[in-house]
């Protein structure tokens, strides 16, 4: 994991911002398709033919989830049940809490450090992803791509959330898996780790001065 090097106690930061999928969430598009496609050589194709990344990116960016899936089906009408099952599996693409990170920031919000998201996460199934998992109602404030139709790493997004929860970018420490991202928010004035690991992050933020305990997370 990498950060903005801190050498100062006035430099250090006192509120955390995470990404959500694969830094607290795990998030994987190939997980419905295990039951619906036989071989793993289709289920790939299909995912970087039928429906690929740049694709559903546009569903984090705030297009409607209907005109996309139509989108696809126009070009690939053979394959309009399993289109149509990227909406309506989409909940099996995050089977579970990524624990070890969970506990990170369940620590930090019982030691009263301010926790807030920013997502690239499409808006139509974020309230009935949020509802699933019980440490979403640590955060003071969440920024999600689909409602606000822009997303990382639009320097944009990162200065939305600034404003809107009056956060000083030079005190918070943005946590993401996609080092542009990362890359975006030093951009704007906040320190950035790439996330790697619950392990790493937990040395991270111990070493950043955040009230983490040094080896918390079980390798």
């Amino acid at each position: 994991m990498t950060s903005v090097p801190s050498s100062s106690s006035a430099a250090r930061p006192t509120t955390v911002v995470f990404d959500l999928g694969n830094v607290l969430l795990h998030w994987d598009r190939s997980l419905p398709y295990r039951t619906l496609i036989a071989e793993e050589s289709e289920i790939v194709r299909f995912l970087e033919t039928v429906v690929p990344l740049d694709w559903h990116r546009q569903l984090d960016g705030g297009r409607s989830w209907e005109e996309a899936l139509q989108e696809r089906i126009a070009l690939f009408p053979e394959h309009e049940a399993l289109i149509r099952a990227y909406r309506h599996r989409f909940v099996e693409t995050i089977p579970h809490a990524i624990e070890g990170t969970v506990g990170i920031l369940e620590t930090l919000a019982g030691a009263g450090v301010p926790l807030y998201a920013l997502t690239n996460f499409p808006a139509e199934v974020f309230d009935e992803t949020r509802d699933r998992f019980a440490f979403f109602d640590h955060f003071r404030g969440i920024v999600v791509s689909g409602y606000e139709k822009m997303m990382k790493p639009d320097p944009a997004i990162f200065r939305l959330l600034a404003e809107r929860y009056a956060i000083a970018p030079e005190t918070a420490v943005f946590v993401d898996d996609v080092p542009d991202n990362v890359a975006a928010a030093r951009d704007c004035g906040f320190h950035g780790l790439v996330f790697t690991s619950p392990e790493a992050l937990a040395a991270d933020f111990h070493r950043l001065g955040l009230p983490v305990p040094v080896g918390m997370v079980a390798r």
